[in-house]
């Protein structure tokens, strides 16, 4: 009896710990978009990695430092508006900055409507019709930064019950969440202004044309020159941007990284990217030294 009581506190304690918290955002429907089926949540072959697809409703899931700094970022993975890489460029990236005790937002914005595998269809069409990604995404797009926005939004207004200074919440977001990023950061409001943005090897192409924002908030890049889908340059002229318009900027641009590096180790200078935010965060005075 004492070891099955013993059994069924570890199994309710392990449960504690693994069970997420899980934020639904409020987001109004498009007649231009559909998805049929459910997210799908899986480790594609294709990219090595974990993903998730078909997401047709906002979330973010919350992850609580132990010692709260009062900072918080929201995470927003890429994957070409088709998957989620939610675990290098989500989940991962969540429980570094947990350690240095930023609260932690990961997004699962809005994709395009797939079947059973995303990645293959991303993939297959790069391969065969590169134009009808853009054909696909182009309806998408504005859904995913609507649900960025409303995700700062969401943090903001909640700030106190998270233990969050309510002007230290960041938006962070890799390859298409880098545009996410960089589409909350050219429509935000008052309320839904990031107080500072890290876009890491942005997909600049699909944002388009741009302005830099008269309040735009201080803005660290990260790339790799190598980058196969040849994002160095759009990242480097978002720099220059910023930098011409006298803003607070700075940028990491790598040799080696390629693409997608997010959190998977290389054994390459770029693994350090997130020990450079961090650094140049806390000179920023976002995180509390």
């Amino acid at each position: 009896m004492k070891k099955l009581i013993a059994m069924l506190l570890c199994s309710g304690m392990v449960q504690w710990v693994t069970s997420q918290e899980i934020i639904k955002l409020q987001h109004e429907t498009s007649p231009d978009v559909t998805w049929e089926g459910g997210e799908k949540d899986y480790f594609s072959d294709i990219w090595q990695n974990h993903v998730v697809t078909n997401v047709s409703e906002p979330t973010m899931e919350v992850f609580r430092p132990e010692n709260p700094n009062g900072t918080a970022v929201i995470v927003a993975p890429g994957g070409g508006l088709y998957a989620l890489s939610i675990k290098s460029e989500g989940t991962d990236v969540a429980k570094w900055l947990n350690e240095k005790g930023i609260t932690a937002f990961v997004l699962k914005y809005r994709l395009v409507p797939t079947g059973e595998d995303g990645v293959k269809e991303i993939s297959e069409e790069g391969e065969t019709n590169p134009a009808r990604i853009g054909e696909r995404v182009a309806p998408v797009l504005s859904l995913s930064i609507a649900d960025g926005l409303t995700a700062i939004s969401h943090v903001r207004k909640n700030a106190k019950e998270f233990g969050l200074d309510p002007n230290k919440i960041g938006f962070m977001g890799f390859s298409a969440g880098g545009a996410v990023t960089m589409g909350v950061t050219f429509n935000y409001s008052e309320e839904n202004r990031p107080d500072f943005i890290v876009p890491v090897y942005p997909w600049m192409a699909v944002v388009g044309p741009y302005q830099v924002p008269e309040n735009a908030p201080p803005m660290l890049v990260i790339c790799a020159s190598d980058d196969p889908l040849q994002l160095a340059a759009p990242s480097a002229d978002l720099y220059s941007a910023w930098l011409k318009d006298s803003k607070k900027v700075g940028l990491h641009m790598y040799s080696k990284g390629g693409h997608g590096f997010g959190m998977k180790a290389q054994g390459l200078p770029s693994d350090d990217w997130i020990q450079r935010f961090h650094d140049w965060a806390v000179a920023e005075g976002s995180p509390n030294p």
